[in-house]
């Protein structure tokens, strides 16, 4: 801020030089206006451009949120699919378990009554 003040001091003291008093008075409020005025221009471009950043953002977690929420809904029917195959496995290794007692119970006893 400071170098732009200097900057253009120097641009307007050539442009004066019989005149610099006054020249440089002037000179220095029109370049106080001018940043006063840039400095509105810039404070409302930056409002502006948060209120788009805001809106991008807003959509953004929205599309996001519904993402995270579909792919939720699919691992819970993944693990649902999962979890019934594995217990589908285990109630029929319980079934072929129980047989296999059963013949050897069976085995066993036909062994003992058998003369």
């Amino acid at each position: 801020m400071r170098i732009l003040v200097i900057v253009v001091a120097m641009l307007l003291l050539p442009a004066f030089p019989c005149r610099a008093d006054n020249g440089f008075k002037e000179g220095a409020s029109n370049v106080g206006q001018g940043l006063k005025k840039m400095g509105g221009e810039a404070g409302k471009a930056i409002k502006e451009g948060g209120k788009e950043v805001g809106q991008a953002v807003k959509e953004g977690g929205t599309e996001v949120g519904q993402g995270l929420g579909k792919m939720g809904r699919h691992t819970g029917q993944q693990a649902k699919k999962t979890g019934r195959s594995i217990g589908e496995w285990f109630k029929d290794m319980g079934t072929r378990t129980g047989e296999t007692l059963r013949q050897m119970g069976r085995s066993v006893r036909d062994f003992f009554t058998s003369d």
